[in-house]
């Protein structure tokens, strides 16, 4: 498996100005394989400390934060002497430590030759329970489930992975069967990486629906240890409601529809929790596709997402035999699985601010803002073009670049780009090769 985290932790360990890196993730999406596979393959030493169920270490930071005895301490737990510029510090599960957090500022201030690298489960819930964290003192990565070109690469299909990579768009389109049949298997696997490992090793289908399960009734078994009682419940009830409010045409998200009679602020903490343990994406509605989006954002209208596409399918009991009609799979729920899958790739491969845009009749899926313009995204479910809501927006607005995705082949009209899915994941590499020259505005769809 190769996850492409490497490659930023790559360039961290060679920055001069580096500091204590914090990978943040939902639980179970390769934290830990990913910090231990790093320190494999770059560093001579790896001294990897889990705070889990390890009372006596957590008491030795509430002593002091004093660097030299932490060294010294950590060097006890490890087993080696800790040298700096040979050894890779891990922090698993700091969350159990709150001072082990807070000790990364003083490991930047008065220890900067080692390199620290930290993890932990609802980490982002970690933050705000009041602990002195380090604002300014770290650095953070953010770590998605495998993206459909990882898929690729962890099924063994490098080749397809380079040619997507080098953009090279003719022999994609002699490959367009096989990429779609691998993607409907992505889009029913998803990107958990022990539910990638497990398919990739057996071909079955019905492991992989009860790993995923396996994981759901984790994450369900994480609202009653770590969320209030009185908000448990809530928490579930939203939870379990994402699926239908994505399947609906308008995708907005109606609390009205999860309980009767329910207002945004009754799920307040409960939608909170859920975006800080990275099990939900919330993508906001613009009122206008302006630099910057953040400014035109209406907080009240958004879009709950999960994290992963194959949970999703896993939550709606999506049939196996959706595989293997046709395009079945990209049509079902109106194009959820579709909707889900752009988002998440966009969110893997490109940090890029992503939001919506709708008025009372037309609905934009995605707006990207990159670099100097603003990008509308469309995705389409199948290879029927017909995007009316982009035609209205196109009128209204007329950005310089348009993007609709959908299954058939890439093409450029006017300036209005056909992206298949299956590339989605590589629009950065593909904008790079724009010239400026080249843009100007659409005059026709």
């Amino acid at each position: 498996m190769y996850r492409f985290a490497i490659n930023s932790l790559i360039k961290w360990k060679n920055s001069q100005s580096r500091k204590p890196i914090i990978i943040e993730g939902a639980r179970q999406v390769g934290k830990t394989w990913l910090m231990k596979e790093f320190g494999k393959t770059e560093y001579k030493k790896v001294a990897y400390i889990s705070f889990d169920n390890n009372p006596n270490l957590c008491s030795a930071f509430e002593k002091d934060l004093n660097t030299d005895r932490l060294i010294e301490v950590l060097s006890i737990e490890a087993g080696f002497k800790i040298t700096p510029n040979d050894t890779l510090i891990i922090f698993d599960e700091i969350q159990e430590c709150p001072l082990a957090i807070t000790s990364l500022k003083y490991f930047n201030e008065n220890a900067p030759q080692f390199d620290i690298i930290a993890a932990g489960s609802l980490l982002g819930v970690a933050y705000h329970r009041g602990t002195g964290f380090p604002v300014g003192k770290v650095e953070f990565l953010k770590l998605n489930p495998l993206s459909f070109q990882e898929f690729l690469i962890a099924f063994g299909e490098d080749m397809l992975f380079r040619a997507i990579q080098r953009n090279n768009f003719e022999t994609l389109k002699l490959f367009k069967s096989k990429l779609i049949d691998l993607l409907r298997r992505y889009c029913y696997v998803g990107g958990m990486p022990k539910i990638v490992e497990s398919f990739c090793k057996n071909k079955d289908y019905n492991q992989v629906r009860k790993l995923q399960k396996d994981i759901l009734k984790s994450y369900d078994n994480d609202f009653s240890k770590h969320i209030p009682n009185s908000h448990i419940e809530r928490t579930r009830l939203l939870w379990n409601a994402i699926p239908s409010q994505l399947i609906k045409e308008n995708k907005k998200c109606v609390y009205g529809k999860i309980k009767e009679g329910a207002r945004a602020k009754d799920f307040e903490i409960s939608l909170n929790w859920l975006i800080n343990s990275g099990l939900v994406n919330k993508i906001s509605k613009v009122t206008e596709p302006k630099m910057p989006l953040k400014a035109y954002e209406e907080p009240s209208s958004y879009k709950l997402f999960l994290l992963d596409v194959g949970l999703l399918g896993a939550m709606t009991d999506l049939s196996v035999k959706s595989l293997l009609e046709n395009d079945k799979l990209f049509n079902d729920y109106n194009g959820a699985l579709t909707e889900q899958f752009v988002l998440q790739e966009l969110k893997s491969t490109c940090n890029l601010p992503i939001f919506y845009w709708a008025n009372n009749r037309s609905e934009i899926d995605f707006i990207l803002q990159y670099k100097d313009k603003i990008i509308p995204i469309e995705a389409k479910a199948t290879i029927n073009l017909q995007a009316k809501s982009l035609k209205v927006y196109m009128e209204k607005y007329k950005p310089e670049i348009a993007i609709r995705t959908s299954l058939s082949d890439y093409k450029i009209n006017n300036f209005l780009y056909d992206i298949p899915l299956y590339i989605i994941g590589n629009i950065e590499n593909i904008f790079s090769f724009i010239e400026p020259s080249q843009l100007k505005l659409f005059e026709n769809i």
